[in-house]
């Protein structure tokens, strides 16, 4: 586990990337706010995670497999993850911000509308 990388994932650029051709500015990582979004817009008071299938357990193929190898290990850290990033939502939103998550299995088929939608 050592490896893997908790920022500039390659979901995570390729949302970054888009955002910033369209023009958009942001801030990266503010560890002041909870959950230490990837991408802060700051004027606008939103935020977008960008979350890996797998760690943060999502609903889709990937999220849903569980290793073969110390499933209850799995288990309760993916259950603790998605339990953190719901408290830290509700903080977000507690502050006066509005938050975006993005699932690692949507970036390639994320349309740019949709990310304008949510910061305009």
């Amino acid at each position: 586990m050592r490896a893997v990388k908790s920022r500039d994932t390659v979901p995570e650029i390729l949302v970054r990337r888009m955002l910033h051709a369209a023009g958009y500015r942001f801030r990266l990582n503010v560890g002041s706010l909870p959950g230490c979004p990837d991408l802060v817009f700051p004027s606008r008071q939103k935020v977008i995670f960008v979350n890996g299938c797998f760690w943060h357990g999502h609903k889709c193929l990937r999220g849903a497999r569980i290793p073969k190898k110390n499933r209850d290990y799995w288990t309760k850290k993916i259950a603790r993850n998605r339990e953190r990033d719901s408290q830290n939502l509700r903080e977000l939103r507690t502050l006066g911000w509005k938050a975006l998550t993005v699932w690692e299995c949507q970036v390639k088929a994320i349309k740019l509308g949709r990310l304008r939608k949510f910061l305009e």
